[in-house]
């Protein structure tokens, strides 16, 4: 199974991957990775993270033929997932959204990576995580962001017919706001947990 921790920047993904990877509960039915683990070329862009989306899905099919789930960390949402080629060979998959309110994502980022960001790119990070929140909620909302300039081999017509409300669509959302990083990380081992074959 693969299961994704999906959500934008300072959304909560470091923290969870440290609560995830010495969990006990977890420990020798999962592998715990960052997407970015694999480094970020200079000017990578849509087509290149789905296209690296694929790459993981493949590492859980590996994962998966020895006994393993995957939990991985990524800015690529759901319907990225879903619509990777390789995907329907998953024994499973979900996923998680980690948020965060405006403003707790900007002191975050500040507090991260100082005020080297202008009001523009500040801008461009909060309209990033609203529409993972859109996404997560309705695979209908404005498609064309992942669509659009997307990596040819995806498979959109999976699930691009599908409506709000449908079953095949769950996405939970996990919200730090306001939560020390011990609550945080709690509450995001439990969401992996209950996803996981055999949770009960």
């Amino acid at each position: 199974m693969l299961v994704l921790l999906s959500g934008s920047a300072c959304s909560g993904k470091t923290t969870a991957l440290g609560a995830l990877r010495s969990a006990e509960q977890l420990r020798g039915r999962v592998a715990v990775h960052d997407a970015d683990e694999v480094g970020v070329p200079s000017g990578a862009g849509t087509a290149w993270r789905q296209e690296a989306l694929e790459g993981w899905v493949r590492r859980a099919l590996d994962l998966q033929r020895g006994g393993l789930h995957l939990v991985l960390a990524s800015q690529s949402p759901w319907g990225e997932l879903l619509a990777c080629p390789s995907a329907p060979a998953l024994d499973g998959a979900a996923a998680l959204l980690l948020d965060v309110d405006d403003d707790e994502r900007l002191s975050r980022l500040a507090e991260r990576d100082g005020e080297r960001w202008d009001h523009q790119a500040r801008g461009a990070f909060l309209g990033w995580a609203q529409w993972h929140r859109e996404h997560a909620a309705d695979p209908s909302a404005r498609q064309h962001v992942l669509v659009d300039g997307g990596w040819a081999a995806m498979r959109w017509d999976r699930w691009t017919s599908w409506r709000r409300g449908d079953p095949r669509w769950s996405v939970p959302v996990v919200d730090t706001t306001r939560t020390s990083v011990a609550g945080s990380g709690r509450r995001v081992v439990e969401a992996v947990a209950a996803l996981l074959p055999g949770s009960g």
